[in-house]
């Protein structure tokens, strides 16, 4: 029978308690129970309100505003202009699909690595860093090609949707609306 998810309780004062251990714990150490993969769930003592995304995008921030961050402000940006934005649910759902593939290819790479060094193997710590070094270029490459690929599909998702547009409310006498016309050259691209 599986575990349920460990239990953090916040308190006023911003402290967290873990319940299984029974003592106060800090940022460093829930971002220690996401590095292990260990289930848990942070909710607000008094109202019983799930709080977890919150504690992680604290640890979020923190860690941005550590020496390396990972985001760009230019990234930032574009991610907040989602927000309200009819498209927020899909780059949730892009990002959320692209992470867990690269996640992915990091296990099979460290599943791979154990199968031909063993468990305690000292290349097996540091293969992911060295893959990225001599493979990085390769890497780029290759999403650069699968980024085009989805702004390709996306723009002809969006020419769909503007071709079932035209077709269905073609026959309405809008006011002052002028239909637009597709170009045969546009087409055959």
């Amino acid at each position: 029978m599986a575990e349920a998810n460990r239990l953090i309780k916040k308190y006023p004062n911003r402290r967290l308690y873990d319940t299984r251990t029974s003592t106060y714990i800090t940022l460093v150490d829930i971002k220690t129970l996401v590095l292990q993969n260990e289930p848990f769930e942070v909710v607000d003592a008094k109202s019983g309100e799930d709080l977890t995304r919150s504690i992680l995008l604290q640890i979020i921030l923190e860690e941005e505003a550590g020496g390396a961050p990972m985001f760009t402000a230019d990234v930032l940006s574009q991610m907040i202009r989602f927000y309200g934005n009819a498209m927020q649910g899909m780059l949730g759902k892009y990002l959320e699909t692209n992470i867990k593939a690269f996640t992915d290819m990091q296990t099979k790479l460290k599943d791979q690595a154990r199968a031909l060094y063993g468990d305690n193997a000292p290349i097996n710590n540091d293969l992911w860093t060295q893959f990225l070094n001599f493979q990085g270029p390769i890497m780029q490459n290759m999403m650069g090609s699968y980024v085009e690929q989805s702004q390709k599909m996306f723009q002809q998702m969006q020419d769909s949707v503007q071709d079932q547009t035209r077709k269905l409310f073609g026959g309405f006498p809008f006011p002052n609306f002028v239909l637009p016309t597709q170009d045969k050259n546009d087409e055959k691209k």
